[in-house]
């Protein structure tokens, strides 16, 4: 369970399981504002405050701000529904 105020760990699954490219603008505008609220929320609130269920969603979302790809950006880039990996 997400802590108050941050995004539910549903949410962001069902945002990651769909392609990006089957994403209307609107969908992705959305998906984008809430991650980086989300993000915000992450940064804002102490690691001492947070759940341990929050730190473990933090670690694989990859809201521990430190400015590396998360786990699930990593698993969808490497089948191929990562938004950097255009068609052509």
């Amino acid at each position: 369970m997400s802590d108050t105020g941050r995004q539910s760990f549903t949410d962001k699954a069902s945002s990651a399981m769909k392609p990006d490219q089957q994403k209307s603008m609107t969908e992705q505008a959305g998906d984008k504002l809430k991650g980086v609220a989300d993000s915000v929320s992450s940064t804002m609130q102490p690691e001492s405050q947070k759940s341990a269920g929050q730190k473990m969603g933090d670690t694989f979302s990859g809201n521990s701000n430190q400015n590396q790809s998360s786990m699930l950006d990593s698993a969808k880039e490497a089948v191929g529904l990562g938004g950097s990996n255009e068609r052509k």
